[in-house]
């Protein structure tokens, strides 16, 4: 019976990590890009990950194919990724510090046409941005090998996310106390700024009050 149900527990971890392998990490997204203005996507992605961008203009009117510019930005500013008056493109890239990597579109003064402008883009980062095929062949490795190997970077990459999670939540909890401090002191500090105020004004009084001889 215990043989049973580790075999049974065994088979529900395997296909747990099948179905997080196989989650999306990224993906294939629609965006309608104005005449006017910037259409952005972003993603939280921590630091070392592959990242892996596509993106095409998709138009009904195949004889004219309206251009856009797009610009790739990190979580601290730096350009990443900038074409201007394109139809499609790609961008390939390592995360080089965790945070909101920014992908912006915009069309403004390239599209004469009536309506928004349709962009596909595909987004890929970590394990769905792996070359699987290239491994395969590396390794020289196939079907349950290669399955087994992909789970295994499913799980590591897992692992990396809940370790990225749990310092994120380290410093969200050090803020968030260091916060708090602060705002006692200055609670602090205020209230002994009013009882001393409010001492000097009452011995401003008494003196005023004694020098024209009312008390």
């Amino acid at each position: 019976m215990s043989g049973n149900a580790n075999v049974r527990w065994s088979a529900v971890f395997v296909a747990l990590l099948w179905c997080l392998s196989n989650a999306p990490h990224g993906g294939a997204i629609w965006l309608n890009v104005p005449k006017t203005g910037t259409k952005c996507v972003s993603e939280e992605i921590q630091s070392n990950v592959v990242v892996l961008g596509d993106y095409v203009v998709v138009s009904e009117d195949h004889g004219h194919i309206p251009t856009i510019s797009v610009k790739v930005t990190s979580p601290y500013g730096n350009t990443l990724h900038h074409k201007e008056n394109v139809t499609h493109g790609q961008f390939a890239l390592t995360t080089q510090e965790a945070g909101n990597y920014l992908a912006c579109f915009w069309s403004e003064g390239h599209y004469q046409g009536a309506g928004e402008v349709s962009v596909n883009i595909d987004w890929k980062n970590g394990i769905a941005a792996k070359d699987w095929e290239s491994v395969a062949r590396k390794e020289k490795i196939e079907g349950v090998e290669l399955e087994l190997l992909k789970l295994e970077g499913a799980a590591d990459s897992i692992h990396q996310n809940l370790l990225y999670l749990k310092d994120r939540e380290a410093d969200l909890r050090t803020t968030s106390e260091n916060t708090n401090a602060r705002v006692a002191w200055f609670s602090i500090t205020s209230l002994g700024i009013c009882v001393a105020v409010s001492c000097l004004q009452i011995w401003y009084l008494k003196r005023y009050f004694q020098k024209k001889k009312l008390i």
